[in-house]
């Protein structure tokens, strides 16, 4: 008996000093806590709140949290931010005293050449669109077509980049939180920027000559204007020979694409 009273007097003993010591260090960590806390500036908490949380880094900054601190120092611009919505953008324009002029924006892909592009060589090397550029430009006959083997798609971090079975990449809207990373990676350049509205869009970037552009290309723009003739709103003009969508003004009306010989005008759900 007298065994036993020692042996749990020898557990019990140093189980009593360690819980004991640890509640010593839980109220010293808990008013330590509350003494050296850094307060946050309400203005960059409330902003922080309604960005989008992705922390893309599109912005330029470290991620979202750093970026909702630039803004309200005014050290950043609202605008640098693709993925917030417009909606938010409102509320935080309005929480920093500004006014968010700002559309929103949605990514295509401005080439749907693909295969029915030519190509210049059959490439087999290792990588992808990044790597095969450094080869005479790419392995497409189209010095600016896009070449279908996933930069794009490697540096999207959502999934929102694929690449068709026509051989060329594509955006999925519902998936693309507007970071920007794929038009970033794209060696042609080939990703941009468009209304979110926008029910159109060219899907070539060549201001080639159009008898050059057919020769490689069935799917690139040949500047013939049938587009800019049938636009009833006079939204499409020529620039050196490919044809531009003025957004404030198209209606979206699909006649343009309805009417290109070459299907490079591309229609949006």
């Amino acid at each position: 008996m007298l065994i036993s009273v020692k042996l749990y007097a020898a557990i019990l003993i140093p189980a009593g000093v360690l819980v004991a010591v640890a509640a010593v260090f839980a109220v010293l960590l808990a008013f330590l806590g509350r003494k050296l806390e850094v307060k946050r500036d309400e203005k960059v908490v409330a902003v922080e709140s309604l960005l989008s949380g992705a922390n893309c880094g599109g912005c330029g900054f470290a991620g979202c949290s750093a970026f909702a601190e630039a803004l309200a120092n005014g050290k950043a611009d609202l605008s640098s931010c693709n993925a917030t919505s417009k909606v938010n953008k409102d509320k935080i324009a309005a929480i920093l005293g500004t006014v968010n002029d700002g559309e929103e924006m949605s990514f295509v892909v401005c080439c749907s050449g693909g295969n029915a592009c030519e190509d210049k060589y059959d490439y087999h090397g290792y990588g992808d669109c990044a790597s095969m550029e450094l080869l005479a430009g790419g392995r497409k006959a189209c010095p600016v077509g896009c070449m279908g083997a996933g930069t794009c798609v490697k540096h999207c971090d959502h999934h929102a980049c694929n690449l068709t079975d026509n051989g060329y990449a594509s955006i999925t809207d519902e998936r693309c939180t507007l970071c920007g990373k794929c038009s970033k990676s794209c060696p042609k350049g080939l990703i941009k920027k468009i209304p979110a509205r926008a029910k159109v869009y060219v899907a070539c970037s060549n201001h080639g000559k159009g008898k050059e552009i057919r020769s490689y290309c069935k799917a690139g723009c040949i500047g013939c204007g049938m587009c800019m003739r049938t636009c009833p709103e006079g939204a499409i003009t020529l620039v050196d020979n490919l044809a531009v969508i003025d957004y404030s003004k198209c209606i979206g009306c699909g006649a343009c694409a309805a009417k290109c010989p070459s299907k490079c005008i591309k229609t949006r759900d």
